[in-house]
């Protein structure tokens, strides 16, 4: 028998959440919709609101005006958008960082190294998870194409850095060019008041898929530069080519959802599941470590490690158990026993960063499925203990 009663359980919702059924409802109806938003008839009429609907309601999410909604495949061209247009000499990068923030960057600065201000610098993050060494933006030899790039929810182990205080210590008279990725935050926890409409107004990226609408969708916010994509002139000449009608549609109706649920504490629920597992796993396993247990984290994300039982290990093991859990970022699975670069930057030795593994759950999970997966994991474990005696 594997998962629950025969069936799998889906613990991975930061890779991907299960897509809503408000979602699926809108999607299937933009599919009858015949027309190009482009078009000035009535059928291009209809596929426009379709989009301007939706941008309206990713904007209610995120705090922001509909007009600076652009969307985009996800946020990875959300970043790109943002790194590819605009000149940048220096960039000063969280270590939470996604990959499709941090290596374009580092890519992009070793290409265009052409004198010694072209370098990379890393935002420095302590063991104790959330202080961060910014004593280089007091400089005054400080670069004037500089870029910050920070993450609101870091999705290998939940811990949300405190953003605004961040950004409070970073912009002086001369405001410094931010790029805030809210991809793990949205739907899940609500925003910090005033980051998408504050003065300083970073722009901001997100995909609908983590929220519960489809793959393939996500939207910048307050876009800086000019489009990567030349034509015809879509999304206010930002973004060319014709819209995906239907993605973008699933993606506004799960937008509104996610704010329903934060508004009726929703995750509160998930949060007790988070907890519930975790207690049943260090009762049962004392030498487990979990990242960032005492920070200000996600409320569906766990993320914890044996040190020495390998991460992908422990992921097959479960998977054959009938349990989807990941070690790490899906972007960067698929890289056996790859330590991972995050909790490395938190201080961990490379043997620790390759035995942690992640849970993430969503309103969907029940306590049913929570102790079915502790329960198949302390399996596991004993039957590793009893190999090594």
């Amino acid at each position: 028998m594997t998962g629950l009663n025969g069936h799998r359980v889906y613990l991975d919702w930061n890779a991907t959440a299960p897509l809503r059924p408000e979602a699926r409802t809108a999607m299937l109806g933009a599919m009858d919709v015949v027309g190009n938003p482009s078009s000035v008839h009535a059928e291009g009429r209809a596929a426009k609101a379709i989009v301007e609907r939706a941008r309206g309601q990713v904007a209610a999410l995120v705090g922001s005006e509909p007009d600076q909604v652009v969307f985009t495949s996800g946020a990875t061209e959300a970043n790109l958008l943002r790194f590819r247009q605009v000149p940048v000499d220096i960039a000063y990068l969280s270590p939470l960082l996604h990959p499709s923030a941090h290596e374009p960057l580092e890519q992009m600065l070793d290409v265009a190294e052409v004198d010694d201000n072209a370098t990379l610098r890393l935002v420095h993050l302590t063991r104790d998870h959330d202080v961060y060494d910014l004593v280089e933006f007091n400089s005054p030899n400080a670069f004037d194409n500089s870029l910050v790039v920070l993450t609101a929810a870091d999705g290998e182990t939940g811990i949300k850095p405190d953003v605004l205080a961040i950004l409070e210590k970073l912009h002086g008279p001369e405001p410094r060019s931010c790029l805030v990725d809210v991809t793990q935050l949205v739907g899940k926890a609500r925003m910090d008041g005033g980051l998408a409409q504050d003065w300083r107004r970073p722009s901001l990226s997100l995909s609908g898929h983590k929220l519960g609408g489809p793959k393939g969708i996500g939207a910048t916010i307050n876009p800086v530069g000019s489009s990567l994509f030349t034509g015809g002139g879509q999304e206010k000449g930002r973004r060319s080519g014709t819209e995906n009608v239907i993605g973008i549609a699933g993606f506004g109706a799960a937008a509104e959802a996610a704010k329903r649920d934060l508004e009726e504490n929703v995750w509160d629920g998930v949060e007790r599941l988070r907890n519930i597992l975790e207690n049943s796993l260090a009762e049962a396993a004392p030498d487990t470590i979990f990242f960032g247990q005492d920070d200000d984290r996600l409320p569906n994300t766990s993320c914890f490690a044996v040190p020495g039982w390998m991460g992908e290990t422990q992921v097959m093991q479960m998977d054959l158990a009938g349990f989807a859990v990941s070690a790490g970022s899906a972007c960067s699975s698929g890289k056996v026993n790859k330590a991972s670069r995050v909790l490395m930057a938190m201080g961990f030795d490379e043997i620790t960063a390759s035995s942690a593994i992640r849970v993430s759950m969503g309103p969907t999970v029940t306590e049913a499925e929570v102790l079915a997966f502790a329960e198949a994991w302390t399996n596991a474990y004993r039957r590793r203990q009893a190999r090594a005696a």
